[in-house]
């Protein structure tokens, strides 16, 4: 799977199924983002997942702002490795 893959390039340097880190969650959102988006491509009007998928970018942005006020170093590099731009309100 595309996750577990990731995961193990990505956060090597981690400990083994770290599924609480800010990193690792931020990590699993993005991924269902990004298959959500992808679903929503071809079902324009399915707009159960439309409400999925901005329910999981709000909690991603929380955990976001959360280790940008807590770690702007880890903010930073996870940003970087994600591709993901940064909000505006920081």
């Amino acid at each position: 799977m595309v996750k577990n893959s990731f995961i193990s390039v990505t956060f090597q340097e981690k400990k083994k199924e770290n599924s609480g880190s800010v990193e690792f969650q931020v990590l699993s959102f993005t991924n269902k983002i990004q298959r959500l988006t992808s679903h929503l491509e071809l079902h324009r009007k399915d707009y159960l997942s439309q409400r999925g998928l901005r329910k999981v970018l709000e909690k991603r942005q929380r955990l976001l702002s959360y280790l940008s006020k807590k770690n702007r170093v880890r903010y930073k590099e996870l940003i970087s490795q994600l591709n993901i731009r940064e909000s505006k309100n920081r």
